[in-house]
This record gives structure tokens, sequence and C-alpha cells, in this order.
């Protein structure tokens, strides 16, 4: 007979024991279990460095607590320890299709095997994202060619390092620096500068060239060179945009490095880059500072042509300037800023950028000159000393929010930034003569506040297309005071109602913008575009004179855009685009401001100024092979209301000459050429980059007189070479030159330079020495004459001389880099590229 009792006493011992079992096997299970395995091509090669991310499934609250990731080694392999579970693996590697599979992990070891990458297609595929640009070189060499930029890879130039972003960007393929600082591309000048894709006060008001100098070279990552920028770009800047890339560590945990410079002219800087990233969260911050010394050299002749001008008393006949001016800058810059994902479809990007510098320039220039007289011409020697202080403070505020609407790539993007800049820059200059001694001081202020807004909107229409849109809003306000007193002979000091005015310049910018992109078959796509801008200035200018003036504009204007691309073969690629772009004329070139820093050479604003259109094409090639890439692009260029300097001789109350100068809007010009960048693989130790512009003008257009029609044909050539004899020493060899151009009344001489970097890897790979010589033979100098009826004008400019550094840098705690596994806009990809960005 079966006793209850004991049944019940086994029911429950046994439900006991089914719950401490069941109990130990989650505890068990909730143990990490070792995790390893190995990413491989379908050749079954190893794929180094390509990120790994285990998703849990199988926990459905707080899953993210149970998911993990990792990069493999470079053998491909990886290892980590996970709980029990199904876990969705997402790998990514650059230049292989991203790839999502499923699998169980289980208790134990669990050795995943072999797991296989598809190869990213090089030439367009099915899929919307490949349209999107395609690399034409490696990512080892030192820049690579997409549809719609060329990214130039700051840490392959070793002759830059220690340096600013000028120095680079005199070693950047298609881009030329001046003597006196001024940057431009294919020999337009007009270039849009954009820091991280926006226009930022880090480069002073308007761009300023000098400003260009306070940035290291150690806090730019890359420079990205857009010469036909697509509608979802502003139409600002008619021979493109140079868009300064810095850095932002992509490496997990706590990263960072330090550079340290010495250098002559002397030159001291220090600069540091830190990141931290952990789980949703990466913040980063990048500084330094810095104190340089500068040299400027200036010769001056000026000739009076008497067979056309009888002189009266006091005419200048010819005379000669030479002048030395020597800079002392300190400065010091801050950039900080946090991203932060709320989810894997949002992200939450701040940043903050502070910039000071104080400068104290010194400039001596001696005039030896031949002056006419009722009784004889006689020589008059004059020495003119001038002494500069100037102060400038920065500060940049931004913030985006980036939103993936859903798995299909349908995209939103929200940005805002502020940004205000004071300058200040004190004047005291003595000149003394023969006959007189004068003083005059000058003060100098002005303020720049722009706030922008913007939004971007991206929608996949089926595998193929795309469509996208935007709006954004700039407004721009500049305050410019200045007041100019002189004392002549111990006199008291009286202020110069010519030199002495107030303006206020207000610029709004409203935009809007569409484009659209597909394929047709399975090697053609295109983009089409087209954007609307409206222009509001108003600018008032009041002089102690008494001169006003109200210089209202308001003007709309619509840009389209096309690009055409065509896949051959695999590597082989034709491009073709057009665009339309405007040349805004800058504030100051509206002020009908004179400035006294020299009173024998004046720089006058024009208020009727009108910006300048330009219809950009460009047919390209590109091929790529494994050693040698090659890529010629055939252009054309016609601006109309071209914007040209136009030089006046006049005399002053005292009939002493002055030379004018004054931007105007001139005729026609048309610019044409081959612009050819290549990179060749001698050997395993020595590598060869080349960029060669062979390019044609014509200009035409006549203003008072001053005939500027010309013709001609130019070139301009840069030239790498880089030599590895061991994998921890390198050097480089960079040399340029600029053939002259030639107008009816202004020729340019030629000039060249040729420059010299090395660099050793020490302490196991984590620091790096440098040395680099800038300008070897001390060529760098801009010639020109100027040419008219009744005088001729000859100049001679070198803004550095020869100058070297030495260099020290050392990197700590570098942790793994994993890229975010979900597609997501940086903050800044909306407007300067990056890996987001639409074809050419």
């Amino acid at each position: 007979m079966i006793n209850i009792e004991n049944i019940t006493q086994l029911r429950r011992r046994t439900l006991g024991l089914t719950i401490v079992l069941t109990a130990s096997a989650i505890a068990f299970a909730q143990e990490k279990q070792q995790i390893s395995g190995k990413i491989v091509d379908t050749q079954k090669n190893a794929v180094p460095y390509a990120s790994v991310t285990f998703k849990n499934k199988t926990v459905k609250e707080n899953s993210t607590l149970y998911s993990d990731a990792t990069l493999t080694d470079d053998k491909g392999n990886f290892s980590l320890n996970l709980i029990a579970g199904t876990y969705e693996i997402t790998i990514e590697a650059i230049d292989f299709k991203k790839t999502i599979i499923t699998k169980q992990i289980t208790v134990g070891a669990n050795n995943l095997g072999d797991l296989k990458l598809e190869q990213e297609a090089t030439t367009t595929n099915t899929k919307t994202k490949d349209i999107e640009g395609v690399t034409l070189t490696a990512a080892t060499k030192p820049y690579k060619v997409e549809l719609d930029k060329r990214t130039y890879d700051v840490s392959a130039d070793i002759t830059s390092k220690g340096g600013n972003l000028q120095d680079i960007l005199q070693n950047v393929p298609s881009v030329s620096v001046e003597t006196d600082g001024t940057v431009s591309m294919r020999g337009n000048s007009n270039v849009r500068f954009l820091i991280n894709g926006k226009p930022s006060s880090m480069l002073g008001i308007d761009d300023n060239a000098n400003a260009l100098q306070s940035i290291p070279a150690d806090q730019i990552e890359k420079i990205e060179v857009i010469t036909n920028p697509s509608s979802k770009f502003e139409s600002a800047g008619t021979a493109g945009i140079l868009n300064i890339i810095l850095k932002k560590s992509k490496k997990t945990g706590f990263n960072g490095s330090v550079e340290g410079t010495l250098g002559y002219l002397p030159t001291t800087r220090l600069n540091t880059n830190l990141s931290w990233r952990k789980g949703n969260l990466t913040y980063y911050i990048n500084g330094g500072g810095g104190y340089n010394e500068g040299k400027f050299t200036s010769r001056n002749d000026y000739t009076l042509n008497t067979t056309v001008i009888s002189p009266v008393n006091n005419t200048l006949l010819n005379s000669h300037q030479e002048s030395v001016t020597n800079n002392y800058n300190k400065s010091y810059n801050v950039t900080t800023g946090l991203s932060y994902d709320f989810s894997s479809k949002t992200t939450f990007s701040t940043s903050l950028m502070l910039r000071g510098s104080d400068s104290d320039s010194k400039s001596n220039t001696d005039y030896a000159e031949n002056i006419y007289s009722d009784t004889g011409s006689f020589l008059q020697n004059t020495n003119r000393f001038s002494n500069g202080l100037g102060k400038n403070l920065s500060f940049q505020a931004d913030a985006s929010l980036d939103h993936k609407i859903d798995d299909n790539g349908q995209l939103i993007s929200f940005a805002a930034s502020f940004q205000n800049s004071n300058n200040e820059n004190n004047s005291d200059i003595r000149e003394t003569s023969p006959a007189s001694f004068g003083n005059d001081v000058s003060k100098q202020n002005s303020k720049n506040r722009t706030i922008l807004l913007k939004s971007d909107y991206e929608l996949p229409i089926g595998e193929k297309s795309k469509l996208e849109a935007g709006l954004r809003f700039d407004a721009n306000k500049n305050d410019y005071d200045y007041e100019v007193t002189r004392s002549t002979n111990g006199s008291p000091a009286e202020i110069l109602p010519l030199y002495t005015s107030n303006t206020v310049y207000d610029e709004k910018i409203s935009a809007a913008y569409a484009q659209f992109k597909s394929k047709i078959g399975e090697k053609l796509s295109y983009q089409l575009g087209l954007r609307a801008e409206n222009t509001n200035i108003d600018l008032t200018f009041d002089r102690a004179d008494g001169l006003n003036k109200i210089v209202p504009k308001d003007y709309t204007n619509l840009f389209p855009t096309v690009f055409l691309s065509y896949d051959i073969s695999k590597n082989n690629q034709f491009l073709l685009n057009y665009t339309e772009r405007i040349r805004r004329p800058r504030s100051f070139f509206l002020i009908p401001f004179m400035s006294l820093n020299n009173n024998r050479n004046l720089f006058e604003g024009n208020p009727d100024l009108n910006p300048s259109l330009v219809h950009s094409y460009e047919f390209g090639y590109s091929l790529q092979k494994t050693k040698f890439s090659i890529t010629p692009t055939l252009y054309y260029r016609n601006t109309i209301d071209d914007i040209k300097m136009y030089q006046e001789r006049t005399l002053d109350a005292n009939n002493n000459t002055v030379i004018t100068t004054k931007p105007i809007n001139l005729g026609t010009e048309q610019t044409y050429g081959l612009d050819l960048n290549t990179s060749l693989d001698i050997t395993k130790w020595w590598k060869v980059m080349a960029n060669l512009d062979l390019f044609g003008y014509k200009t035409k257009g006549e203003y008072k007189g001053v005939n500027y029609n010309g013709d001609g044909f130019s070139s301009r050539i840069r030239l790498t070479n880089t030599f590895r004899p061991d994998k921890n020493t390198s050097f480089q060899i960079q040399s340029f030159y600029r053939g002259g151009q030639k107008t009816a009344s202004n020729e340019q001489k030629a000039m060249y330079a040729i420059s010299l970097g090395a660099n050793r890897t020490i302490w196991k790979g984590n620091g790096t020495i440098s040395f680099n010589i800038q300008d070897i033979f001390n060529t760098r100098a801009r010639e020109t004459e100027f040419t008219t009826e009744t005088y001729t004008n000859s100049s001679y400019m070198q803004m550095m001389p020869r100058t070297f550094t030495v260099s020290l840098s050392y990197r700590f705690k570098q942790g793994e880099k994993v890229e975010n596994q979900k597609r997501k806009k940086d903050i800044n990809n909306n407007d300067q590229g990056g890996d987001d960005m639409p074809p050419m």
C-alpha cells in the first residue's frame, strides 16, 4: 500500500532538488563563457583590425549589459567573454561589406571558427551607399581621390611636422599658398575654408590667412579638397572648399598624445590630444599653445612715365622701398567636445572651441625717393617705423542631433553653431625725413558674431536611389571701429577724418537644397541638385569727414549641380560634373575705408562691388593599380563679374604720390586646364606622389583706361618623394614650382621651393622624433610688376624665410579602435564630407 505521506515528502524533495538544480544552472549560465574566432575574407586571408559586436538577443531587459564588442588582432583573431545565449554578431572592416550573423553561445568554450567578410566592390554596385563615394587609392597613400573630393592625410606629410595649417596647405595637391599667406586652388584665391564642416572663428574674421598659422599641424587629421561641391554645400567659394578635419579619437578607453616643437626662426609649441571613450559616451579635448617669430620682407620700385605726365612740384619721379617686418606671436587654442548615443538611432554631439593670440610686430621701412621740384629733382631719404600690437579672442559652440528614423537609411539631423570673435589692433607709426617728423597712432577694433542653423534629411528610394534635402540659415554681423590720430613735428595729435570711421556689416543668408541620386543599369550613376540662396546685406558706414554710406544688397540665386560617373570596369571610372557657385565680396571689400599701414600704398574698399558667378565644369578619369594610381581631370571655369584689384596713382594735398588699391568687378575670366594627380610605389622603400596643373587663362576687361585683357598658359607642379630605409625611419623631399602669368597690365614671375623632412619612431612605437626644413634654398617669394600708361610699379614679397623645426611626440594608452556599428552622421558630415559625402 502506498503511503500518501511518503509520496508528499518525495514530491517536496524532488521539487526542492529541481529548484536547486535550476538555480545552479542559471547561476552557471550567467557565468561568462570564453568566445573566440577569426575573421577572414572569401579567400580565407586574415582581416586585421575588424570590429566584432555581439548583441544579446536572449535577455529582453537591459540586453546591453550582456552585449560587448572587440577588435581583431593583426592576424584576424578575436576573443572575449559572454554569458550563454543567442547573439546577433555584426562584423565591419574597412574595404569590406558589413556582415550580420546569428550564433548560439553555449556553456563552455566556444570557438566560432572562421567568419567570412565579403570585399566591398571598388566600383558602384546596386546599393545607394555605394553611389556616395568610391575610394580610388589605398588608405596607406598620402591622399585618396573620391567622387566628390580629394582627401589629404596629414600624417603622411613629414615636412610639416611641428608646423601649422599654413605649412600643411603648401603641400596639398591642387592648393597653392602665396608668400603673403593667400591660399588658392587651381590659381583661384576665392577659397571657402571650413573647420569640421563649418565656417569657424578659429580662422578669424573673413578667413584671415594669418589665422592659418595659429592652428597646429598636430591637431589636424586630414584636409578635404572639394573643387566642385554638390548642392548640399553652401555655394560660396568659386575655387571650391577646403575642409579642415580636426582630430577626434575613435579608440576605446583613455588615449592621448603630446607633442613639443622647437625651431628657428624661434618657435616653441606644445600640443596635446586627449580622448576618453566608454560605452555610449565619447569625450575629447585638444589644446596647446606656443610662441613663434616671423619675418616679412618686401621691396617696391616705382617709376613715373614722364613722357606722358608733366610733373609738378613735389611729384615723385621714382622710388625704391625696402621693408622688414618682424612678428612676435603668442597663441593658444582649446577644443573640447562629447558625443552621446541615446540609442542605436539617436546621437547628440556638442563641442566648444576657444582660440586666443597676442602679437607684436615691428616694421622698419626705408625709402629712397627722387622728387621733382622747380629747380630740379632731388633725392630724399625717409624712414618709417611701425610698432603694432594685436589681440584676438575667438569662441565657438556647436551642437547637433542626428536621428535614424528607420533601418532603411532614412535620416534627419539638426545642427546649430554660435561664434564670436574680437580683434584689437593698435599701431604706433613714426616717420622721419629731412623736412619733418610725424607720429601716427591707429586703433582698430573689430567684432564678428555668427549664428548657423541647419537641418538635413535623407530618404532612400529603393535599392538604387536616394533623395536628400535641407534648410540652412546664416547670420553674420561684423563691427569695425577705426581711429587714426597724427602729430607733426611735436604738434598736438589730431584725428585724421579720412582714416577714422565706424562700420556695421550685417549679412543674412537663407538657403534650401534638394538633390536626387540614382543609377541607370549597373555602370552609370547620376546626381541632380538645386540650391536656392537669398542674400541680404545691410552695410552702414560713417566716416569722421562726414562721408556716410548705407549699402543695401538683396539678391536671390539658383545654383544647379549635375554629376555623372561611369564605371568602365573594376578600378576604371569616368567622372563628369557641372556646378554654379558664387563669390560674395568679403565685408572689408565693401567698406570705403582707407588703411594707413603704409601711407604710400593704400587699400580702399568698394561699396559698389557685386558678387561674381562662376560656371565650373570637370571631366575626370581614374585608374588604380596596387602600386600605381593616376587621376587626370580636365576643368573649365567661366567667371562673370570677376573681382580684380585695381591700382590707381593719385596725389594728396601736398602733391605726394599715393598708390591706392581697391577691388573692382572686371569683365570675365576663363580658365581651363589639366589637373593630374598620380602616385607610384617604385620600391617597397621609395614612393612618389605628383600633382601637375597645366592651365590656360583668358581675361577680358577694362577699367578707367587700364587694360586687363590677357591670355596665356602656365603650370603648377608639386612632387613628393618619400623614402623608408627601415620600418622605423622615413624621410621626404617635397618640391614645388609655379610658372609665371601675364596680362596686359600685370605680370607675375615664376616661383619654386624645396623642403625636406625626416622622422623616426622611438620608444617601442609610442614616440616619434621629427625634423624638417621649409624652403631649403630660401626661394619662396612673389615678384610682380604692374604697368600702366603713366607709371610702373614692381614689388617683391617674402612672407617667411627658410625655417627648421624639431618635434618630439609621445602617444600613451592607445586603446583598441572600435568604429561605431551603426551608420550615423557626425555633426559636420552634412557639410564637410567625411565618409557620408554625396558624390563629387
